[in-house]
């Protein structure tokens, strides 16, 4: 059977022929075809027959992730300085602008979205944003109406809610900074999510017992990243990125050796596999890198969370003629998953009484002016690293 399907999947293959790289130290792009994929986790499979052998791997795998994006040993942390203003009240939910201090002058901007009424006993959830530009960077990042959508809903669903920018984009970009950023973006970015969960589980009210992340594309990367790097996440919902034989084309995801290490080669399913045991969601769909994941990445992981007795915790929502976004029919999937590992009870009274989906349509969405945190009313801390110098971390 398996290699039957390796057949089918040189035959149905999405992904381009290998590039010319330093296979030695980076894997990047479609490395491979879903074919060579498979082996690779095959091979994986062989090496962890049993929990013991795989916690052992578990280990090595999240030091390879630390040690090649720079992040070994953990920076110490600092005072975040959070900068909360123009608080404003919708339907169910509330919005804010945040900016955290994440290293010395190091500035992280986002929105801050919360449930209306009295804020006790809230789950805190992390949005991390995909590469999805437009021309006029009015919609890209955070300010996209699918991120308004998923944020505001999960607030009235009853979490906390912080949607953060990458680096370059929205205020980032405003405070001068280039995405590609060389070699450190991957290793900021980690750290910029570790220090948004710093900052969410500081807020009154949040249960640190209850805590997910979800992104798509480049922000799916960013999900399961933070997941394998922090076991405070208790949930995860990685969407339309979770692939063996496809690395991301971004710096930020694949521009250092985080997949290639002395002691291990590894890929982003065996990444995302570090969940385990934790809740994971696998959204997927047939217009990408993730079409195969039903038959290839989500049987690898699902067997690894078979090896702690928990494979009941592993889902894959597979949308077969959808493509690469994280549209409505993805974001419901994930609703349900967070309101039932999560207990968002709360959202019960936003669910459509027709079919039982949680309704967006009363959400509403706010402009770019409206979600920017530095204003000529907020202006940029005059000691703000200057555009793309080097962030030097405190050991």
């Amino acid at each position: 059977m398996i290699r039957l399907l390796i057949l089918i999947l040189c035959a149905n293959s999405l992904s381009s022929p290998s590039q010319a790289q330093d296979r030695t130290a980076l894997r990047q792009g479609g490395y491979f075809k879903p074919a060579a994929a498979l082996l690779e986790l095959e091979r994986i499979t062989s090496k962890v027959p049993d929990l013991a052998a795989w916690t052992k791997r578990r280990a090595s795998v999240r030091a390879g992730i630390l040690e090649g994006a720079g992040l070994h040993l953990l920076p110490k942390k600092t005072p975040l300085n959070p900068l909360r203003h123009s608080k404003r009240t919708h339907d169910g939910y509330t919005v804010e602008n945040v900016a955290l201090e994440t290293a010395p002058g190091l500035f992280l901007c986002g929105n801050l979205y919360l449930p209306s009424g009295q804020q006790k006993n809230m789950a805190a959830v992390l949005c991390p944003h995909g590469h999805a530009r437009d021309p006029a960077y009015t919609k890209e990042g955070r300010l996209r109406p699918e991120m308004q959508y998923r944020c505001a809903t999960l607030a009235r669903m009853g979490a906390a809610v912080f949607s953060y920018d990458m680096i370059g984009y929205s205020d980032s970009r405003k405070l001068g900074w280039n995405h590609n950023h060389g070699k450190q973006v991957l290793g900021l970015q980690c750290w910029n999510s570790i220090r948004a969960l710093d900052f969410i589980l500081s807020l009154p009210g949040v249960d640190s017992s209850r805590v997910g992340v979800t992104g798509a594309s480049g922000g799916g990367t960013q999900t399961f990243l933070l997941t394998a790097l922090d076991d405070r996440v208790t949930a995860s919902a990685p969407c339309v990125m979770v692939s063996a034989h496809f690395f991301g084309g971004c710096a930020c995801e694949s521009g250092v050796p985080i997949h290639v290490r002395p002691s291990h080669i590894t890929n982003n399913t065996e990444i995302a596999a570090l969940c385990a045991p934790r809740p994971m969601l696998l959204i997927s769909c047939g217009g990408d890198w993730t079409s195969h994941t039903p038959q290839v990445e989500f049987p690898f992981v699902r067997r690894i969370y078979g090896m702690y007795g928990r494979s009941n915790l592993v889902e894959n929502a597979h949308l077969p003629d959808e493509g690469h976004d994280y549209g409505a029919s993805k974001r419901q999937a994930m609703y349900r998953f967070f309101e039932k590992h999560l207990k968002l009870s709360q959202g019960l009274q936003w669910k459509n009484k027709d079919d039982a989906t949680m309704n967006e349509s009363t959400v509403l969405l706010e402009s770019h002016q409206t979600l920017q945190v530095f204003s000529e009313k907020h202006p940029v801390p005059p000691h703000a690293l200057k555009p793309n110098s080097p962030v030097t971390f405190s050991r």
